[in-house]
């Protein structure tokens, strides 16, 4: 193995070598456990000595042959491994450097492949990147039922799957499955397979249960060696199946990216070369990639962004001692629409303890209660909780028409209709009901919590609990510390937020927040472009080179025009230099219309023929670059407002939220990172924000 540029700051993962005696096979097992001396919350992953120490661990066994019988890698508890050491990845600054990182792994990693005695990769927890590159070299890999999370995720981080996985994974399970796990997956949010699927997929030859997996797999595997079980594996269609696979990716990625970032589409010519070149000459070209991969501008930022969600997402900045922090032992949810019986659901599930839900009648509260029991129900069908878990939490839920039910309850939360008089209203009434340190929490998207609680005669326990739309799914959770709002409130608040295992970052009590505060005005830039007359479709694709999730006004129609024009008009009231409410917007809302388009069969959108009788047009279109500078020179200088403003502690406070509120991709590492490299932010701001 060609010597590595040294991480300095690698937690090194040991190969551990033991030799084992299998009932019934003559010979000796060797067992390569990875380890990198910490418990599971430090994940097993191959920098340089790590490599090191799985190429000596290699020598070792293979001196001991023909004593040995097989060989087989597995992980501590819980890890396999989750790939190569991220951390030292910003160290590379190089193609050489990057290409010799590359070679190393596939050096060490084709002494499994080309090993004359069979090789197994016992897969007994969580495999990602790297460590599933390794599992593929090996000639077998069984893995366990409690393995949580098995993926190619590099795509999604601005790289691909350079350690042998794009000529690998496509010619052992075909093209298409190979798609899947390398480009829809990964682009769909870094989706993780579960065990069930890694075995049906054929990546995995057998799947074994949790409890004896270490031993069923060396048992499974002298099986194997001794020509007891013969593994059977699929003929690979290397026709016209190939390429539509391939094509199938690029669609995806098109459609998530448009272009926008190199990793996918090298990904997708890597895995055509491998439908015909030997694995030695692919393994050369993914040298290649990864080489040009690791010094590309997209990988600095979506390093930022993954050390964002990695770390500062733990730990949120500015957040008082967690000793302040009261218990909740009973939460209560201010209505049963379906945005609070999302939260109902969300709060009974992570934190166990009685959650009451009112609302104005009985069939309201009826329903409310009714969707979380059905939900329940659903996890209980899919597996994911058991039949006792299920009875709990449906019995820890209920319904009432009488707010007195929230006298004992520590945390209260209002999701009603976003109109302030009424949200005032209900905090007057919760107040004479319950403790004087109960928190009271609002899910407002925009209007002022510090108004809210302005006329309490406990306006410090008043916090803004800001969800994203699905709450299931979308982790941030703005945490808005209003002008009254005390420590203890705010300690207990995050403390609830980490319970929920949601991510909270500690905002100011400003119009909109964060998220919503920027998506307003990126979007008004592209509403006020169409008013002025440029073509819909023209203003919706003019950011696509940004890669975003959805283009303009597919988001607005997953907001909701009405919704979109409450948030715009309460940003125009505070800001009305900056902010405006289309008349468009408006009459879309008038005439009751959720989208500017309509959607055939195949998903394919096309502008709602009504709206030209909807909508009215100016006659000074721009161009799709005018459009682009325009809502990219808005976004610098709306950044550069809110952290004047101290909306929150830093730039980085605002990539997180767009990352984990908005889906907004790592490549752009948020936002701010994209727009000083884009030069957006020094043209218009005089400066840049790193």
């Amino acid at each position: 193995m060609k010597a590595m540029k040294e991480f300095p700051d690698e937690v090194v993962t040991k190969s551990l070598v033991r030799y084992v005696r299998v009932p019934g096979m003559d010979g000796e097992a060797a067992l390569i456990t990875l380890d990198n001396g910490h418990d599971h919350k430090k994940p097993n992953s191959l920098g340089p000595a790590g490599l090191a120490s799985l190429d000596a661990a290699l020598d070792e066994v293979f001196a001991r042959t023909p004593k040995v019988r097989f060989v087989a890698v597995t992980g501590k508890p819980f890890i396999f491994c989750v790939g190569a050491d991220i951390t030292g990845m910003p160290l590379i600054e190089t193609k050489d450097d990057a290409r010799t990182m590359a070679r190393a792994g596939h050096d060490v990693f084709a002494r499994l492949k080309n090993s004359e005695i069979p090789t197994f990769a016992f897969v007994n927890g969580a495999a990602m990147g790297g460590g599933v590159e390794l599992s593929l070299h090996c000639h077998y890999r069984t893995i366990s039922g409690s393995a949580a999370a098995f993926a190619l995720p590099e795509c999604f981080i601005g790289l691909a799957p350079t350690w042998g996985g794009t000529q690998l994974l496509p010619n052992l399970i075909g093209a298409d499955g190979a798609v899947k796990v390398i480009i829809e997956n990964a682009l769909n949010q870094n989706k993780m397979l579960r065990p069930k699927e890694v075995h049906g997929l054929g990546i995995a030859d057998t799947l074994l249960e949790a409890a004896d997996f270490l031993e069923e797999s060396l048992a499974w595997a002298a099986k194997v060696t001794d020509g007891q079980i013969t593994v059977e594996r699929p003929e690979i269609d290397r026709g016209e199946a190939w390429d539509a696979a391939l094509a199938r990716g690029k669609a995806v990625a098109d459609m998530k990216l448009h272009g926008a970032a190199p990793a996918p589409y090298m990904a997708l010519d890597l895995m055509a070369q491998a439908k015909t070149v030997s694995f030695e000459e692919g393994t050369a070209a993914e040298d290649e990639v990864l080489a040009a991969l690791l010094v590309s501008p997209e990988l600095k930022s979506s390093l930022y962004a993954f050390d964002l969600v990695q770390k500062r997402a733990k730990r949120p900045v500015g957040v008082p001692d967690k000793s302040l922090a009261r218990p909740v032992g009973k939460v209560g949810v201010v209505g049963a629409g379906l945005m609070a019986s999302q939260l109902a659901l969300l709060f009974v599930r992570r934190l166990e303890v009685p959650v009451v839900m009112t609302d104005l009648d009985e069939e309201r509260v009826a329903k409310g209660v009714g969707y979380v029991h059905a939900e329940v129900d659903k996890l209980l069908g899919k597996g994911r909780i058991n039949s006792d878990k299920a009875a709990k939490l449906k019995a820890l839920v209920s319904g009432s028409v009488d707010k007195s039910v929230f006298a004992d309850a520590d945390f209260v939360i209002e999701a009603v209709f976003e109109e302030l008089g009424l949200k005032k209203r209900i905090f007057a009434e919760l107040e004479d009901l319950v403790s004087d340190e109960c928190v009271l929490a609002t899910n407002t998207s925009s209007l002022s919590v510090s108004d809210m609680a302005a006329d309490l005669r406990h306006p410090e326990r008043v916090v803004g609990f800001h969800f994203f739309n699905p709450v299931a799914i979308l982790p941030l959770l703005e945490v808005v510390r209003a002008k009254q709002t005390d420590d203890a409130t705010v300690a207990t608040a995050f403390k609830v937020c980490k319970e929920l295992k949601k991510n909270g970052v500690l905002v100011a009590d400003a119009p909109a927040f964060v998220v919503n505060r920027l998506l307003t005005r990126f979007l008004g830039e592209i509403f006020a472009a169409v008013d002025e007359g440029t073509d819909i479709e023209v203003a919706d694709h003019a950011v696509d080179e940004l890669g975003l999730p959805m283009s303009p006004f597919v988001l607005l129609q997953l907001v909701g025009p009405a919704v979109a024009r409450h948030v715009a008009q309460t940003l125009h009231d505070a800001f009305p230099d900056r902010y405006g409410v289309s008349s468009n917007l408006d009459k879309l809302v008038e005439a009751g219309k959720t989208s500017v388009y309509t959607w055939d069969a195949t998903g394919k959108p096309s502008v709602d023929p009504d709206i030209p009788s909807i909508m009215e047009f100016g006659d000074k279109p721009s161009t799709a670059e005018q459009i682009r500078d325009r809502a990219l020179g808005a976004l610098a200088d709306e950044v550069r407002r809110m952290l004047d403003e101290g909306v929150v502690a830093a730039a980085e406070d605002i990539d997180l939220c767009m990352i984990l509120g908005a889906g907004w991709p790592f490549h752009l590492g948020g936002i701010t990172p994209y727009l000083d490299r884009a030069g957006v932010t020094a043209k218009v701001t005089g400066k840049t924000f790193h």
